[in-house]
């Protein structure tokens, strides 16, 4: 199987298909892979740190495939002669957690999860107290797995491996965390009294969020749905991004006449919230409502997100003492540009992704969901007590009227070169187009300001950071402008014969 690990590399996780699913689909991460990955990272981390023996803890997700791979990396460890903390079902930030926690202190830590994707899919995620590894650590990781698996390590036995197991119950340490925070800002045992707070945790990893945090804060949780792990995902796809997700904790919502509406993804490294009104809150307008909470308390600081966010959000950043700093997409590539910021010494404490990725200076940089649904019910406590809602924060946020989201296929082997030639050649279309112009500090792809009064906009075209595709975001303040920016688009594209143009 020499060659299959490298392929594996999506970012900096690892990810593929570990169960049948839609026909004609290959099976490439079975426990095969993940004895030797788990071997691998324990001898990179050795490294690294220069110990000999090493704890590592492990966790996952609702996953079907989640313990037979989880059964491989403990082989691999143990090959090691390393100890393993099984932490169980988890969330992603708990795992990172794990290495921070003074009871645990682990080496380093493996997530097994795919986040929102198909059923059949799994992956990892690896942690040392320095944080989430970077792409080039998981690239020597996967480069060392293949050399194992031509050498005496594919088919050395593994002899007595349960004595090395042993078992944290990493999400309560976790949860308690999360508590005391809470109730040391609110300065108040039960902040939540008297709210009535639903969670949806679309049978992933985040319902222990209800009975560990939010009910010991004194909130009634009635209501609250899929919080069963059931790694088929049968009632919807556990993504804050997904609409029927996002319908589902709205309608549960309204039906229970709550509060709050929570929602995470699988791994609870994202989440959003819709309030009592139903109103959604996630995209700009989480960003916003996270930009509100961060600058009251950091006056001043460096919002950075990524390269699709709308200039509405800019305005509303700058308007309440902010400064917007748009980034590449990639939850890693926003939080690493924020540390460089800071570095540089211009403050930035709230790194944020559209999707929901939201990591915070305070808490190690980590994209934590469940931490930045923390801050907001700190803040919504603090809110209730002015007769104020968590909306009022960002009733002054403007929104686009219409928006457009397109994904053109590359049918082109070598697809960045031809990828980066549409780019290119679009840089000079938007140059001789009346009224288009290039914007400033444009990290990403090519976004342009569409000025004519018909259009009233913006658009960004820009390289998918893995797949073979152009996503088109396209936001107008008038009801038909996206569609006269994209009419320009089409006919732009139209020059390009391996753009695959179903539109």
């Amino acid at each position: 199987m020499k060659g299959d690990f490298l392929s594996l590399q999506n970012g900096n996780d690892v990810r593929g298909i570990a169960l049948e699913g839609m026909e004609g689909e290959k099976i490439n991460l079975t426990p095969y892979h993940t004895t030797l990955i788990g071997l691998s990272f324990v001898n990179w981390l050795k490294e690294k740190t220069g110990k000999t023996l090493l704890n590592i803890a492990i966790g996952n997700d609702s996953r079907l495939s989640a313990y037979s791979l989880k059964r491989g990396i403990i082989d691999g460890i143990c090959l090691t002669n390393s100890s393993i903390l099984d932490c169980g079902l988890a969330s992603t930030p708990a795992m990172f957690m794990s290495t921070i926690i003074d009871e645990i202190k682990a080496d380093g830590a493996i997530m097994i999860t795919a986040s929102h994707l198909p059923y059949n899919r799994n992956g990892l995620k690896f942690f040392t107290k320095n944080g989430a590894l970077e792409k080039e650590d998981v690239k020597e990781i996967l480069t060392l797995a293949e050399e194992y698996a031509t050498s005496e390590y594919a088919s050395r036995e593994i002899i007595n491996c349960d004595t090395l197991i042993g078992k944290v119950n990493l999400m309560d340490a976790y949860s308690k965390i999360l508590v005391e925070k809470i109730r040391l800002a609110t300065e108040d045992e039960k902040p939540l009294l008297n709210t009535k707070i639903v969670v949806d945790a679309g049978n992933g990893s985040g319902g222990f969020f209800v009975e560990k945090v939010l009910v010991p804060l004194g909130a009634d949780v009635t209501g609250s749905q899929f919080l069963n792990p059931d790694g088929t995902f049968p009632n919807h796809i556990p993504n804050p991004e997904d609409k029927d997700a996002m319908l589902s904790i709205k309608k549960c919502v309204l039906h229970n006449k709550a509060d709050l509406g929570i929602i995470f993804d699988t791994d609870v490294d994202r989440a959003a919230i819709v309030d009592s009104n139903g109103e959604i809150i996630n995209r700009n307008r989480l960003i916003a409502l996270i930009s509100n909470i961060v600058l009251k308390e950091y006056p001043g600081t460096t919002i950075v997100t990524d390269s699709v966010t709308s200039d509405e959000l800019s305005l509303y950043i700058e308007s309440i003492g902010g400064t917007h700093h748009r980034f590449k997409r990639g939850y890693k590539n926003v939080i690493n540009e924020s540390i460089r910021l800071n570095k540089t010494g211009e403050e930035s404490h709230l790194a944020i992704e559209t999707s929901g990725h939201a990591a915070l200076k305070e808490n190690y940089f980590l994209d934590d969901g469940a931490y930045l649904i923390v801050k907001i019910l700190i803040t919504m406590a603090q809110l209730r007590k002015e007769n104020k809602s968590l909306h009022s924060l960002i009733d002054s946020l403007e929104e686009p009227i219409s928006s457009k989201e397109i994904r053109i296929k590359i049918e082109e082997n070598n697809f960045i070169e031809y990828g980066t030639k549409v780019l290119d050649a679009f840089k000079e279309f938007v140059t001789n187009t009346s009224g288009w112009s290039i914007a400033p500090n444009s990290y990403e792809g090519v976004r342009v300001n569409c000025s004519n009064s018909d259009e009233s906009g913006w658009c960004l075209i820009r390289m998918s950071l893995h797949d073979p595709v152009l996503p088109i975001n396209i936001e107008s303040k008038l009801k038909t402008g996206s569609d006269k920016i994209f009419e320009k688009i089409q006919m732009f594209l139209s020059r390009f014969n391996k753009l695959k143009l179903n539109l």
